[in-house]
C-alpha cells in the first residue's frame, strides 16, 4: 500500500522498550553541526571527556568507551530506567552546548548491544575509528577517548 511522506514521522523518537534491562547497553553516535568547533579542539575534548566522568559519577550512565571524533563521538553506554537514554543524551548535550559552544544535530543514532560478540565488534570499531580516517597511526594513540568510568570492566549480558 502506498502511503504518502506525511504519514510518517518527521523524527524517530528513541524510547528504550521494558523489556530491556536496565543494565542495556547502546551504541550511541552524536555529530556535531557543520561549522561548529571540532569536538577534538583540546579545551572542548578535556571539557567533553571531564563531564562524561561527572555523569558515570553521579549514576546517570555508565560508560565503557566513548571516543572523540572531530565532528562526531561514538560511546557504549548504559542507562537507568528512571530517566533514560533520551532524556539523559538530551541533557547532556544541552549542557555541552551551554558550557562548551558545541552545536549538536538534532537526534542520534543508538543501537542496542546484544551479547559479548557484538559489543566487542562494536568497542574494536570504535577503537579503530581515528585510525581508519587518518588521524592517528596506532589504536592506542588516539587521546580523545575514555572507557575508565564503567561499573564494570565488562558489561553482562
Amino acid at each position: 500500500m502506498f502511503h504518502r511522506m506525511k504519514d510518517y514521522p518527521s523524527k524517530l523518537f528513541h524510547k528504550t522498550p521494558a523489556w530491556v534491562p536496565d543494565s542495556g547497553l547502546f551504541h550511541v553516535r552524536l555529530r556535531i553541526q557543520p561549522g561548529s568547533t571540532a569536538l577534538t579542539e583540546p579545551t572542548c575534548a578535556a571539557g567533553l571527556l571531564d563531564s562524561v566522568e561527572r555523569y558515570a559519577e553521579s549514576g546517570k550512565w555508565s560508560c565503557y568507551l566513548m571516543l572523540l571524533m572531530p565532528d562526531h563521538l561514538h560511546a557504549l553506554l548504559s542507562f537507568g530506567r528512571e530517566v533514560g537514554m533520551s532524556e539523559t543524551l538530551r541533557s547532556w548535550k544541552r549542557g555541552q552546548a551551554r558550557v562548551l559552544g558545541i552545536r549538536w544535530q538534532d537526534g542520534y543514532f543508538d543501537h542496542r548491544i546484544r551479547n559479548a560478540e557484538e559489543y566487542a565488534e562494536k568497542f574494536a570499531y570504535i577503537e579503530r575509528n581515528p585510525v581508519a580516517c587518518g588521524l592517528c597511526g596506532q589504536e592506542g594513540d588516539w587521546p580523545w577517548r575514555t572507557a575508565a568510568f564503567a561499573k564494570e570492566a565488562v558489561p553482562k549480558f
